[in-house]
């Protein structure tokens, strides 16, 4: 449907004889539809569908909210018309020449019609789940709580297009298994049966067409009986590890050396989102500095005149895989700790010089970190860096302290924007800003990058007003 879109719009826009430009050999609008001018549409269309595959542009697996959707097409479009178009020019294909207006009107056309495009196709399956015309009839087993929370969650999100029929614990003094009745109040319609075999003359009537297997791992001898009878159906049979139990940090499969692996702590920022969050970083920071240049200046002489001392904060600390770095900040400061003991700033601190205490404030302080993010120490987002001093002390009292480590360090974070910017005096109150950093990390994209730098400059500005 893209290719068609690209494509017919981009014929579309020569049949309106739009005004063109004259040259030697004919208007601009019968160049572009000579035999040359259609490599344009086929590889812009081609570059996108790749770009698209990358980002999981056509993926229909784990819901995606709608406006995170818009910036995908939107980025992958923009990638594949001006990288296409950018290519061309590159490589000196000169056979035929564009009009930057004609080429700005079929961009934005084709922009909206794929846009329209996906999020229609996206309704319609949402409308055809709603009216379970797809839905797939499913029972789960299992002897923990682990087995309830999934029907739960399944039976009541319809974008799984699954009905949960079915949900079979074990009853150990019968060799059944027993409907839970708390699970049955959780369920729309409850189970239809209570024994496994009743559940497999079910499979066999058709009524369910699809087991999930939620049990712990170290019961492998009693997942390896269900499977051996289950082999006896055509169910679909699909095992849930119970990973919750490792606090896993973010969660894929893969394979190595023909062996199925599933990562407990691991990043999603590497590859192609990798080096998108860098660029980001890199056009970004590049831009602050340029644009802050004469702030900078201004307060690099205000505390050069009223303190003694550098203008430049210095300090160790740690960094993406727990490596040191210097972070740079403005001083604020009467003092300049960076040893093995170290102590967090306060309300009203009395070591705060009075231009530090504006600039702490309003988070003037940390602009010099933009020097960091240029260099590749740092992100814009990220968890909040803290000195060494503080991560030996916390890694022995907080468990998966050092997991923030995941990812680059960044001027501002999740913790930050949700109320957890103050200082963290107590374990319980660090214990709580780890959290936060561990769910940035498992919930990361850009698009939510994009939502902590806007809301960051919205927590600022409060903090000036107060």
């Amino acid at each position: 449907m893209d290719l068609g879109v690209i494509c017919g719009l981009f014929g579309l826009v020569h049949r309106l004889r739009l005004p063109t430009v004259s040259s030697g050999s004919g208007s601009v609008s019968d160049q572009i539809l000579s035999a040359g001018g259609w490599h344009l549409p086929l590889l812009s269309a081609l570059m996108f569908v790749i770009v698209g595959e990358l980002w999981g542009v056509f993926r229909n697996g784990r819901p995606r909210q709608i406006d995170y959707d818009v910036l995908l097409v939107t980025a992958a479009w923009t990638l594949g018309a001006w990288g296409t178009l950018g290519g061309f020019k590159l490589l000196g294909f000169h056979d035929w020449t564009v009009a930057p207006y004609i080429m700005v009107i079929w961009f934005l056309l084709v922009l909206l019609s794929i846009l329209l495009v996906h999020l229609s196709v996206r309704g319609a399956i949402t409308w055809i789940e709603e009216r379970s015309w797809e839905f797939r009839r499913c029972a789960v087993i299992g002897t923990t709580p682990m087995a309830g929370e999934l029907a739960k969650s399944a039976s009541r999100s319809v974008e799984f297009g699954m009905n949960i029929v079915g949900v079979y614990t074990q009853d150990a003094s019968q060799d059944r298994y027993a409907t839970s009745p708390e699970i049955g109040e959780q369920l729309d319609g409850g189970p239809v049966s209570n024994d496994f075999q009743a559940m497999i003359k079910a499979i066999e009537r058709r009524e369910i067409d699809t087991v999930f297997i939620a049990e712990p791992m170290e019961n492998n001898i009693r997942i390896r009986e269900w499977i051996d009878r289950l082999a006896d159906t055509t169910a679909s049979v699909y095992l849930v590890p119970n990973l919750e139990a490792f606090d896993v940090l973010y969660s894929r499969w893969g394979a190595v050396g023909g062996h199925t692996v599933v990562s407990v702590f691991e990043t999603p920022i590497f590859g192609i989102d990798g080096y998108l969050k860098r660029g980001m970083d890199i056009l970004l920071s590049s831009i602050g500095l340029a644009v802050a240049a004469p702030l900078l200046i201004l307060i690099a002489l205000s505390i050069r005149l009223t303190s003694e001392g550098p203008i430049f904060f210095r300090q160790r600390r740690y960094g993406l895989d727990g490596k040191e770095f210097l972070v740079w900040k403005f001083r604020t400061m009467s003092t300049m700790e960076d040893g093995r003991v170290v102590k967090q700033a306060t309300k009203n601190d009395p070591r705060v010089t009075p231009v530090g205490r504006l600039l702490r404030r309003t988070s003037l302080d940390e602009l010099p970190q933009l020097f960091n993010v240029l260099g590749g120490s740092m992100s814009l987002v990220g968890p909040r860096p803290y000195a060494t001093a503080h991560n030996e002390h916390f890694r022995s009292l907080i468990r998966g302290y050092m997991l923030r480590h995941k990812v680059r360090p960044g001027i501002t974070g999740l913790a930050q924007v949700l109320g957890s910017r103050l200082e963290t005096d107590t374990t319980e109150k660090m214990a709580a800003r780890i959290e936060l950093d561990h769910r940035y990390i498992r919930d990361w994209s850009l698009w939510l990058d994009l939502k902590i730098m806007l809301k960051t400059i919205a927590v600022v500005l409060r903090q000036q007003a107060h």
